[in-house]
């Protein structure tokens, strides 16, 4: 039952988030929102991993090996999302010719701004992305189980 509650809030955390987060990145909008929420949701998937495994330690097999791997795909997609949003602000960078956060600061105040928003939208699209791929793959798991 708590493993069901969890994976309840894994679908609606994760839609929320990638949803919201979508939206700002749509309208090029700053969000305080996104970013606990996003977190609760990879809290959620991550609680959710350790119920499943201790189920399979006291010995529920009643869920498949799709269900299974449904239920951890979702970490490392949270990984490689982390992963790509640490390299957001070098991609930026490197596209606008700046070596540095130094050469971003030499640069007029408008344009330093435009360089903090496309990382910092950067960024938020592609967790935004990943907590929407993560709401499928919960989708997924919830209909294999």
């Amino acid at each position: 039952m708590v493993h069901v509650a969890v994976g309840v809030a894994v679908l609606a955390l994760s839609l929320a988030a990638g949803g919201w987060g979508a939206w700002c990145w749509y309208r090029v909008r700053e969000t305080r929102v996104f970013w606990p929420l996003l977190r609760a949701a990879q809290g959620a998937v991550v609680l959710e991993a350790l119920i499943g495994v201790v189920l399979l330690a006291i010995g529920r097999r009643g869920y498949g090996s799709l269900h299974i791997l449904y239920g951890v795909l979702p970490i490392a997609i949270s990984f490689v999302a982390e992963q790509l949003r640490i390299g957001a602000a070098d991609a930026v960078l490197a596209a606008r010719g700046l070596d540095d956060a130094r050469a971003v600061g030499r640069l007029p105040e408008a344009e330093q701004r435009s360089v903090v928003l496309s990382i910092v939208r950067r960024e938020l699209g592609v967790m935004a992305v990943a907590a929407l791929v993560i709401f499928g793959l919960a989708v997924r798991a919830a209909t294999t189980g």
